[in-house]
């Protein structure tokens, strides 16, 4: 138990770290909100894409091919998607946090949460269905939160725009690219791959550092029911529903290792900086992520001890 509840915090504790940096760095008034807007545009534009380029273009997908694995998680992350885009706009009124609710219910944060958790709990060898899924499941996040974000942006939804947002979305054009890249084996040169990798390295740091800066303690109370149902919805609602279809269906050890955190894990950073770019309330997403990532703690911490007493892990 000792030893599970070390996991997380191994995980979730550097995510705090950084942000409250940026708190910090907001506080004592080296960054302002015009330096933080131009950060969050660098990290949508530049820095998030070459992250997901690379993990797509670097992940094995041979490795751990699995059809059943695969279709339930696009299947279950569908039919969740479409029964929060039912409901949410039943409880909430204003468009902005309509997308911005629905998009964190339902995006994990799996790029940066699964794999060292997946790491932990199995080994550095045996993370191939992780892995497998980090490559096809982040360019589906990124397609429903466009296409959210993009329904809920005001005005009658127009398919032609919300189109139209998806092929110019650079985490889109990243993942397509990465997966071309991947699938025609094409090789990056070692000092651009290195580059590549440099980069990268820098669109986690850069964009909790730029969430801890957005974070006010002042509007939670406006936030009060939002960040009840957001937090509520992903972190124990979602897995309590999907992970006993996933245990009737068979998955086991490393494959439901990856169904935990697909669906247990935060809501990913980049929801915020998505929400930034494309008019939703940026405030209530940057309060998601650290609320949720916060209270992660705990139920990834029960998750795992319930799915391990189970023996389902």
């Amino acid at each position: 138990m000792k030893e599970n509840l070390l996991i997380a915090l191994e995980v979730v504790l550097p995510l705090f770290f950084c942000m409250a940096l940026g708190y910090g760095l907001r506080g004592i008034r080296l960054v302002d909100e015009p330096s933080l807007k131009v950060m969050n545009k660098l990290c949508f534009k530049v820095f998030l894409p070459i992250l997901l380029f690379r993990n797509i273009y670097t992940t094995d997908l041979k490795e751990a091919f699995d059809v059943k694995l695969i279709g339930f998680s696009l299947a279950a992350l569908l039919i969740w998607f479409l029964v929060l885009l039912l409901i949410v706009p039943r409880i909430e009124k204003e468009n902005p946090r309509r997308g911005v609710l629905i998009q964190g219910m339902f995006r994990s944060n799996y790029a940066l949460f699964g794999l060292p958790v997946a790491t932990t709990l199995c080994g550095e060898g045996n993370i191939g269905a992780t892995s497998l899924l980090l490559g096809i499941v982040i360019p589906f996040y990124n397609v429903l939160a466009v296409i959210t974000l993009e329904i809920f942006r005001g005005g009658k939804p127009d398919l032609k725009k919300i189109l139209l947002g998806i092929i110019k979305n650079p985490l889109i054009i990243a993942s397509v690219l990465g997966i071309i890249f991947y699938a025609l084996k094409i090789q990056l040169p070692k000092p651009v791959d290195k580059t590549v990798l440099d980069l990268s390295r820098v669109a986690t740091p850069l964009s909790l550092v730029v969430l801890g800066g957005y974070f006010t303690f002042s509007s939670i109370a406006a936030y009060r029911k939002q960040l009840a149902l957001g937090v509520i919805g992903k972190l124990v609602v979602c897995p309590l529903v999907v992970l006993p279809f996933a245990a009737a269906m068979g998955f086991r050890s490393e494959a439901m290792v990856a169904l935990m955190i697909m669906f247990g894990a935060p809501i990913a950073v980049s929801s915020f900086t998505m929400a930034q770019e494309m008019d939703g309330d940026g405030d209530l997403a940057a309060q998601l992520v650290i609320f949720s990532t916060f209270f992660s703690i705990l139920t990834i911490f029960l998750l795992v001890f319930i799915l391990k007493t189970l023996q389902l892990l």
